[in-house]
């Protein structure tokens, strides 16, 4: 059978992800990603310890980092991302630029964190009032709440789930009852869902249609502004970050249809 018409497959742009290794969403990350760009992924190396700043630490040491990137220079990305949220603000935001300085020396690419790519994200939105979300203890939370404030944004309410361990098992409920008790009306600009260990992709919007602010959350910001790097657009309809680039839209908060909105509680 000739299969010369197919003409071979399509020529794809590169992001290298690099990842805790406990990560677990890699699938969640590809739903922003547009045909014509690929994410390679890899991980740091396994320590036995729970989700904690001590693990934040762990996983963001600049050795660990450049070795993680420099094994993804064989497939030659256009941009590196760090993804992990309290990973990248463990060292505030002098230590959130050295993880980028570092990765970038050790892959001659341009380096992002998902941290670094939510204070992006928030200059992009002209967000001064923000809301969080974690599922973190409390102790890994008032340093995201540090971080926050180092960046000059007021945390106008927050919720936090306490846990250390299998957080990407949390299901989509227990993300929107946080987000309803963090957001309260009229006090924040936006809504930050941490971790990229913890699924966000669906309740984006049904969460913007219902808070009628941005909502922002780890794996999408760190998607957008790695993509943004490229020069190319994250795929997540009815999400104003990404719907950003049209001023118009942005303004206009969308009624979803009622087959998107069954359930997502």
């Amino acid at each position: 059978m000739d299969v010369s018409f197919l003409g071979g497959p399509r020529p794809q742009r590169g992001v290298g992800v690099v990842a805790p290794f406990d990560f677990a969403l890699d699938r969640e990350l590809w739903r922003w990603v547009p045909d014509d760009v690929s994410l390679h992924l890899t991980r740091t190396p396994f320590v036995p310890v729970e989700v904690s700043l001590d693990l934040a630490r762990l996983v963001s040491e600049h050795e660990t980092l450049g070795e993680a990137v420099r094994a993804l220079t064989a497939v030659a990305p256009e941009v590196v991302a760090y993804a992990c949220t309290s990973g990248s603000f463990v060292g505030g935001i002098a230590g959130e630029r050295a993880m980028c300085e570092a990765m970038a020396r050790s892959g001659a690419v341009p380096a992002l964190t998902t941290s670094g790519a939510l204070l992006d994200a928030l200059t992009e939105l002209g967000v001064r009032r923000l809301a969080l979300v974690t599922p973190y203890t409390v102790s890994v939370t008032r340093v995201l709440e540090e971080y926050v404030a180092e960046a000059g944004v007021q945390v106008a309410g927050c919720a936090f789930m306490g846990l250390t361990r299998h957080i990407w098992q949390v299901p989509y409920r227990d993300v929107v009852a946080m987000a309803r008790q963090a957001a309260r009306p009229g006090a924040a600009d936006a809504l930050f869902i941490s971790c990229t260990n913890l699924s966000t992709y669906d309740v984006i919007p049904q969460l913007e249609a219902e808070l009628r602010i941005p909502v922002l959350s780890a794996n999408q910001v760190t998607m957008w502004a790695a993509l943004r790097r490229l020069g190319t657009r994250a795929v997540g309809p009815y999400q104003a970050l990404i719907r950003h680039l049209d001023e118009s839209a942005a303004r206009d908060w969308p009624v979803l249809p009622e087959e998107q909105q069954e359930g997502w509680t």
